[in-house]
């Protein structure tokens, strides 16, 4: 895998979209300004398949259409199962000679009831085959596109349309699947986490994922304003401030070996830095119950737990905490 893969921000100006304007997401959606980051990653010919979902929805409205590369649709459940055809498709025709191109990505994309609940078993067995693909999961935290359904990757609190928050209820009583550290345990060559606001960092590991030999996985936090109640232009700032909350740290696993990314190794050099869980929930309306007294107790134990796993995290990664 190429780890010193550099660029600049003019590079990456100028180069071509591949994930067009046009398309019909919502104002401020967080995995729209996602996968356009995503295809500025492409490195040569690229095929995308897209599990059922709002990012499939929005940019395949027929006639029209908001992919520059070969595009698929597949079900909910199928998209790492439909990579898996594809890179063995291109194995095949190359052997064939009927596919000139040294190089062919393949790009699996989903959200996060096609990846933490519906398709789980689908990208557990593509990592097990050893397919040569990297697998993008945009995390909107619930079930977007069908109604805020709940999902594994809805946090703690969270209210929903299945989770609904109430008198006795909070919101979900379930914290949020660790998926990535899931796919750790796969021994997948390259896993790692990223998020809109620190954009070089995301393509950075966009490249490594298509570089590496064998199966990538990218988990990226993708705000939706609409599920979330938040103000649409803010989006970009939640996707900063659930970094320098430590709800969602920035780290990678090469061959299962964790290192922390720039952007949140500063909270391991500098924990005063770190900012409480309370900046990130209060702007949001799916956690504005959690600030009344009778749900106060479940925002420490947001804070707690994230302190938690920040702390585990930090093990993983070989990173002193200094006091």
């Amino acid at each position: 895998m190429q780890t010193e893969w550099k660029f600049t921000a003019k590079d990456i100006a100028e180069k071509p979209d591949l994930f067009l304007s046009g398309h019909r997401a919502c104002a401020g959606c967080g995995p729209a300004t996602v996968l356009r980051l995503i295809m500025k990653a492409a490195r040569g010919p690229t095929i995308v398949t897209n599990a059922t979902g709002c990012m499939e929805v929005v940019s395949s409205i027929y006639p029209y259409t908001s992919w520059a590369v070969p595009w698929l649709h597949t079900a909910f459940e199928t998209a790492a199962a439909n990579a898996s055809g594809i890179e063995a498709a291109i194995k095949i025709l190359k052997k064939k000679g009927r596919i000139k191109q040294e190089q062919v990505d393949v790009i699996a994309l989903a959200g996060d009831g096609g990846t933490y609940d519906i398709g789980i078993q689908a990208l557990s067995g593509a990592v097990e085959r050893g397919h040569d693909f990297l697998y993008v999961l945009y995390d909107n935290e619930a079930y977007m596109n069908t109604g805020i359904q709940r999902s594994g990757g809805t946090p703690l609190g969270a209210s929903t349309t299945t989770s609904p928050a109430g008198t006795i209820i909070p919101g979900k009583l379930e914290r949020k699947k660790p998926i990535a550290d899931i796919m750790v345990a796969h021994d997948m060559p390259y896993v790692g986490t990223a998020s809109p606001y620190y954009w070089r960092d995301l393509i950075t590991k966009v490249r490594k994922g298509l570089e590496v030999n064998g199966p990538a996985f990218l988990h990226v936090f993708a705000p939706c304003p609409r599920g979330w109640r938040s103000d649409p232009a803010k989006s970009i700032e939640l996707s900063r401030l659930v970094v320098e909350t430590c709800i969602f740290p920035l780290w990678e696993a090469v061959n299962g070996e964790y290192k922390l990314s720039t952007p949140s190794r500063l909270f391991a050099l500098s924990p005063q830095k770190k900012k409480p869980v309370k900046e990130y929930l209060q702007v949001q309306g799916r956690f504005r119950h959690l600030f009344t007294p009778k749900f106060e107790k479940i925002t420490e134990e947001i804070q707690r737990t994230t302190d938690e796993r920040w702390q585990r995290l930090l093990k993983k990664c070989g990173e002193a905490q200094k006091p």
